[in-house]
């Protein structure tokens, strides 16, 4: 079989980036076996690449090869399908990405007129689509749930939209927007961009203080919010969260006229939410009184459509800004591809929209497709680890895209959880958020997909708006743990310490050349710190801050980012490959690994590691796994230290705060910083407790 099938691939001897043909790695065909081997190459069955947007690796070549002959020409045709009020000038696209030429700029479609919301609903409903599901709603407590169809969705977000304008919000003036996945949160952006309003989004899980700092930053008209939310089993008073970062925001002379608030009866009452008269406002008082229809706001291409804070490595955050045209088109355009998209798909991304994930595959890029979204409000383990497949066969989600973090949380249990469920309508799987480990992509190719569904394993990130590399599921072979190669318009450096490209099987710093219409535009307010990130330290690419390898079939393989790259002895270690290594221990459940000092070697390796449930900690159990990452990786990589880990700080979407692990493993605990934002901030307490054991 394997001989047959890598016949299918000798198309692939021109690959990106001049790697030379597929080694003879063994074959697997999806739906066929179990993907074990290292070396394992995973093909998409016959039948699903023949059905397939991009069936083969030669037409994957040929649109690739033309989006970087012909920009402007490729993107144009793409942009053509979309609704403009008024087409954009001569010049697709102007760009200069070279800090020694110039200030940085990058604009897309610039003079074409528009509106996200205009393409995301009125669009579709004017296709015929008005009756087709927009939203399944799945509430935090089994049984609770609701929908809307495109015309019900359109209606909401006019009645918002005329509140807002009612209320005094212009085109280009803020609304920051602080709720829980309720169907609200995607409505209260598309009323935003309907009116042309730049909507910030902030995560729900955030601090007050961490509020603070963005409303004074972005100086909002109103904030939209619901009184509380219920995550699991544990209630979040939300609207007393709002209340104190809007008493420190008007300290610091930034007060906001209107507190827009959804009353959230499943999670508290109207007597419970304390209530300040003047400011406050019920959601439902009002919202309902408005007419069903906005006139929508015609845009420029470059004007901002959001804001969207990320935290940058000295702690203050940074406002990613994203315009409107381009951005359309790349979140539209990767979506469809990377998921292989069909109009009969249902689509379930489990990312919170408070991150550019939920912005731009939970609300905009599935929606300019007219596809089906589930929201889920609550939290996947609950009431058991069943919940994410429970969903699944409830709605038939056909599309389930999710964070390397939940899988490998789910993998700590046991696999009658999944088993348990038909998961039948499953036919492609995504992975984003962080490099997944071979072994949890194993996984959930194997146990969740039953070796039948592709893995898009995307690599991007808040700047980029879109997917950057990322198989797309019916034209390559897969390697477990690969971004495998970049989407159309992309065009990925690999550089050395010098900012030196280097071609074929290498790793070093990832960069792009030349710009792509999903790329943000600057840091709101701070054009310098945007050019001194991204563009100074390599001039004439934007720096990712990741490192990469390209392997000898021209694969990309993420390495972390560079600050979670440890200089071991003058050798660079991603800590994402000691992680992968540790946990393919049987005994380890998840590892999270920093660097330390060491007086010898420059940066020592320390690792915080849970195990499996029930597993007791022992010395024995200590060296097994410094010597699975010897046999794994190398003794250069062995770990100087191993720190027993019941539970791991992370964030409400499950991201891992290495902030912390790193103080606490240098014993900087009085330097800890915020910790509210941790799902589970008494994690900080045990790890201390368990740092001499």
């Amino acid at each position: 079989m394997s001989s047959n099938y890598l016949r299918h691939v000798e198309s692939m001897s021109q690959l990106p980036s001049g790697a030379g043909k597929i080694s003879q790695l063994n074959a697997v065909v999806l739906g066929e076996s179990l993907a074990s081997e290292d070396n394992d190459l995973i093909f998409p069955s016959k039948e699903f690449s023949g059905q397939a947007l991009i069936s083969s690796p030669q037409q994957y070549m040929e649109m690739h090869k033309r989006s970087m002959d012909d920009p402007a020409g490729f993107w144009s045709d793409i942009a053509s399908e979309f609704y403009w009020k008024q087409k954009w000038g001569d010049q697709v696209f102007s760009e200069n990405l070279d800090v020694r030429k110039g200030p940085i700029s990058i604009e897309w479609f610039k003079g074409g007129i528009t509106n996200i919301c205009y393409n995301c609903l009125d669009k579709n409903v004017e296709a015929g689509l008005g009756d087709k599901t927009a939203i399944y709603w799945e509430g935090n407590e089994l049984g609770v749930d609701a929908s809307l169809t495109y015309s019900e969705l359109l209606q909401q977000v006019c009645q918002l939209a005329n509140y807002l304008k009612d209320n005094g919000v212009k085109k280009g003036d803020a609304v920051v927007i602080y709720l829980p996945m309720l169907m609200e949160l995607p409505i209260a952006m598309l009323a935003c961009a309907r009116i042309g309003a730049v909507h910030s989004v902030v995560f729900a899980g955030f601090s007050a203080d961490s509020l603070a700092q963005r409303i004074i930053d972005c100086k909002p008209k109103v904030i939209l919010t619901c009184n509380a939310v219920k995550r699991g089993p544990k209630t979040i008073n939300l609207k007393a969260i709002v209340d104190a970062a809007l008493d420190q925001s008007s300290k610091d002379g930034v007060s906001v006229g209107i507190c827009l608030t959804y009353d959230n009866s499943l999670a508290t009452t109207r007597e419970n939410t304390k209530w300040h008269n003047g400011r406050d406002v019920w959601w439902q008082d009002v919202i309902s009184q408005y007419p069903t229809s906005c006139e929508v706001e015609w845009v420029d291409a470059e004007d901002p459509l959001f804001l969207l804070y990320t935290s940058g490595s000295t702690g203050k955050p940074k406002g990613v800004l994203h315009t409107t045209g381009g951005y359309m088109i790349y979140t539209a355009t990767t979506f469809k591809y990377a998921f292989d998209y069909k109009s009969t798909d249902v689509y379930w991304c489990t990312a919170d929209c408070g991150w550019i994930t939920g912005h731009s595959y939970v609300t905009y890029g599935p929606m300019l497709n007219g596809a089906t979204v589930v929201v889920f409000e609550g939290a996947p383990n609950y009431p058991d680890s069943g919940r994410c497949w429970d969903i699944v066969d409830k709605y038939k989600v056909s599309i389930f895209y999710t964070a390397p973090t939940l899988v490998r949380s789910l993998m700590r249990d046991d696999d009658k959880y999944v088993t348990r469920h038909s998961r039948k309508s499953l036919r492609v799987l995504g992975s984003v958020g962080e490099p997944i480990n071979p072994s949890a992509w194993r996984w959930f190719f194997n146990v969740v997909g039953d070796s039948r569904c592709p893995i898009s394993d995307t690599w991007w990130q808040t700047e980029t708006g879109g997917f950057m590399i990322t198989p797309l599921p019916g034209a390559w072979p897969q390697k477990p743990g690969s971004a495998t190669f970049p989407f159309f318009g992309v065009q990925p450096v690999i550089v050395d310490e010098k900012g030196i490209e280097i071609e074929g099987e290498c790793s070093g710093y990832l960069c792009v050349k030349g710009s792509w219409p999903g790329a943000f535009r600057t840091l709101f307010g701070d054009h310098e710190r945007y050019e001194t990130t991204y563009f100074k330290p390599f001039a004439g690419y934007y720096f990712s801050g990741d490192g990469c390898s390209r392997d000898k079939d021209g694969y990309y393989w993420l390495t972390g980012r560079v600050d979670d790259v440890i200089n071991v002895s003058g050798h660079r270690i991603g800590t994402a490959e000691v992680e992968s290594a540790l946990v393919l221990h049987p005994q380890c459940a998840e590892a999270a690994v920093v660097g330390i000092e060491h007086e010898v070697k420059g940066q020592g390796i320390y690792a915080f590691v849970t195990l499996l449930e029930g597993v007791p900690y022992s010395e024995e159990l200590r060296k097994s796994l410094v010597l699975m990452v010897r046999n794994q990786i190398g003794a250069f990589a062995a770990p100087d230290r191993i720190h027993w880990a019941p539970g791991l700080p992370k964030t409400r979407s499950g991201k891992i705060m290495r902030r912390i692990l790193r103080k606490i493993a240098s014993r900087q605990l009085e330097e800890l910083g915020d910790i509210s934002t941790l799902a589970d901030p008494s994690v900080v307490d045990q790890l201390i407790a368990l740092a001499d054991v």
